[in-house]
């Protein structure tokens, strides 16, 4: 069990370091565009839709990486000063919540995937560039975000029950507040 939670944190740390490199291409097709626009004095046609489609695909395939590495934006003013434990409490009574967008985005991204592959979409611009592939991707970051989940959920019954965790099996651990409010004194 544990190899399958190592395979799918690895999956997606190597799929997160992967569509990192998007950022580079998104940046390289941008300052094309404003050269060929203000020095060149001839705008290209593709270079900024481009550059959004493949912000979207980092922006949906990076999900399970996030997860791995706790890199979501959480709400801090109360889980930041929780304990390890409490923390991992929170974390599986919330998992339902989790449960419900995930099944939401695959079930939604299945139909849209589905209807833009049969259609072979393409944007109304004057490129007309295939967005079928991006959509494609929907059901399937959506899919390594689930698997993600139920490994941080196995990672969050293992704190409950005094275990420790590998980083490399389940990911990145939450802390615990390193400043408790019943630490008493500061120490020098």
């Amino acid at each position: 069990m544990q190899n399958i939670a190592r395979g799918i944190t690895r999956l997606n740390r190597e799929i997160g370091k992967w569509a990192s490199l998007g950022v580079l291409a998104i940046f390289g097709l941008l300052l094309a565009d404003v050269i060929m626009r203000y020095l060149v004095g001839r705008p290209t046609i593709w270079t900024a839709e481009l550059a959004t489609l493949i912000f979207g695909v980092y922006a949906i395939i990076g999900g399970g990486y996030l997860m791995a590495e706790r890199g979501h934006v959480s709400v801090d003013i109360l889980y930041g000063s929780f304990s390890t434990r409490r923390k991992a409490m929170v974390d599986i009574f919330t998992f339902p919540l989790f449960l419900l967008f995930v099944g939401v985005l695959l079930w939604q991204g299945y139909d849209i995937a589905i209807e833009a592959i049969e259609d072979m979409e393409r944007s109304n611009s004057t490129w007309k560039a295939p967005l079928w592939p991006t959509k494609s991707l929907i059901p399937v970051a959506a899919g390594l975000l689930l698997l993600q989940g139920l490994v941080r959920l196995w990672s969050d019954i293992r704190v409950l029950m005094g275990l420790d965790n590998d980083p490399d099996v389940f990911g990145v651990q939450a802390a615990a507040d390193p400043h408790p409010a019943d630490a008493g004194e500061i120490q020098e």
